[in-house]
């Protein structure tokens, strides 16, 4: 599943363009007309779409072209895969760039578009053709009334649901960006999720996808489907978590797939290729830690929790906030540096036997320490008042020291030592240390305190004297 594959937008029910040359080079008008269009003649007006310069006829020649093309080779070879000319494919991607336009979508679905790309969806043989046709339902659901109308659609929202086992990239890409759309939109959403909770190989077939593609777009979209579906429902990411190998519809010998896994191998695969998809990635990571479920999984001796801790550790300390970062880097991380502290605080609270690794958590202290340091000398330097208004920035601070004052609740002397002296322990950072802990978590401050004394005494002679508690 590592073919190519251009033309994924990032945005939940932004409009996508044909993945070939066809597309408007600027994203942000309409694409040329059909060549059939009338030059603002009066028969040319009437024939128009709406406001737009679009021909009906055109669009129903091509769509009705579309029709017998596709019956011809179910009658002629319905076995064999079909080749879909270039005149036709260049005719269906500009429809699929016209259903960009609202006015274009609303005819599209007035003439039945929908039931006609659905028939011919169900007869392709042509892995490019389904891909178009998905792609155009996809532009005609990014609008509200168009969108209701689509989702209403029993017999296309179950062959929808079942092209996620399709093998071809391109077509899962865009079945992806359908459905995320779809869910997007609050009038239908719930009638989505009724029908992903009844579908259940819509689970093995993303989580397949997530463990075994190396299509980065294909990832992203699969991730942010994910990702929603979890955001909005609880019930359904505990009904992934919990599913047992034989209530799952396994075939082919395939080994049961559990979700946390097959998350952290999309996050590996996007690591150096796509910071945003990383993003989203553990961020579906930490609403895992948001429940009793998940917590049990990454809880459990043989459960993903050891190598779920392994790569955000790293991440964290290998590409995130360098001590060469000016602290307004932390500003640029902020989002990534939440999630990815979120779930590590989960895991150090429900793995024991974490917190006493000193080789794994020294460069993590140090990072958590570099992170409330930049903070702090943030609040004091001219970006103050900019920061003290950025929530997300407040949140990042509040769950660093919160997370700092777990390991420091029963930090030990050997810890502190190594911390001192591989350099992550300084004046600087003990201060900053201890003024994050010392109002609101001062157990965790008195044992710090006590641990420093014994290791450093100098250094906690500072400390007392900055925070005579």
């Amino acid at each position: 599943m590592d073919d190519s594959v251009d033309g994924a937008e990032e945005v939940e029910t932004e409009r996508s363009s044909s993945p070939t040359g066809i597309q408007s080079p600027i994203m942000d008008r309409n694409p040329s007309p059909p060549p059939d269009a009338a030059d603002g003649e009066e028969d040319g007006d009437l024939d128009a779409i709406g406001d737009t310069v679009y021909s009906k006829h055109w669009l129903f020649s091509t769509l009705t072209r579309l029709i017998h093309m596709v019956t011809e080779h179910s009658e002629l070879d319905s076995e064999g895969q079909m080749q879909l000319p270039d005149d036709d494919e260049e005719n269906l991607c500009r429809v699929w760039d016209m259903a960009m336009d609202k006015d274009v979508a609303g005819f599209l679905q007035e003439f039945k578009a929908t039931e006609i790309l659905l028939g011919v969806i169900a007869k392709s043989r042509c892995p490019r053709l389904t891909e178009i046709c998905v792609g155009i339902l996809g532009n005609i659901a990014c609008f509200p009334d168009t969108c209701l109308t689509l989702s209403q659609n029993e017999d296309l929202s179950a062959v929808l649901l079942l092209l996620l086992g399709d093998t071809d990239p391109p077509t899962l890409l865009e079945t992806s960006r359908l459905l995320l759309t779809c869910i997007s939109q609050k009038d239908v959403c719930s009638l989505w999720l009724q029908r992903i909770h009844q579908q259940t190989s819509v689970r093995s077939n993303l989580l397949f996808i997530m463990c075994s593609s190396t299509n980065t777009d294909l990832l992203e979209k699969v991730g942010e489907l994910v990702d929603k579906l979890f955001d909005l429902d609880e019930e359904l990411m505990k009904s992934w978590i919990i599913v047992q190998p034989s209530e799952e519809e396994e075939e082919d010998g395939e080994s049961h797939l559990d979700v946390a896994s097959c998350l952290l191998e999309a996050a590996k695969q996007l690591r150096s290729e796509s910071p945003n998809g990383l993003e989203v990635y553990l961020h579906t990571l930490q609403l895992l830690t948001t429940i009793d479920e998940g917590i049990q999984t990454f809880a459990a001796p043989d459960g993903p929790g050891k190598a779920v801790w392994d790569f955000v550790c790293d991440v964290v300390c290998e590409d995130l906030c360098q001590p060469t970062d000016l602290p307004v880097v932390l500003q640029e991380q902020k989002t990534i540096l939440v999630q990815a502290f979120a779930v590590l605080q989960a895991l150090y609270r429900c793995q024991d036997q974490w917190r006493h690794r000193s080789d794994t958590s020294l460069p993590l202290i140090g990072t958590i320490l570099r992170v409330l340091q930049y903070h702090s000398e943030g609040k004091d330097g001219d970006t103050s008042k900019e920061d003290t208004k950025d929530e997300q920035l407040q949140t990042l601070a509040e769950i660093t020291a919160e997370f700092l004052a777990d390991i420091c609740f029963q930090i030990s002397k050997d810890t502190l030592a190594d911390l001192v002296k591989k350099g992550y322990l300084t004046e600087r950072t003990a201060l900053t240390a201890a003024g994050s802990l010392v109002l609101n978590f001062k157990t965790s401050f008195q044992h710090l305190y006590s641990m420093l004394s014994e290791t450093d005494p100098q250094m906690a002679d500072m400390v007392r004297k900055q925070f005579p508690v």
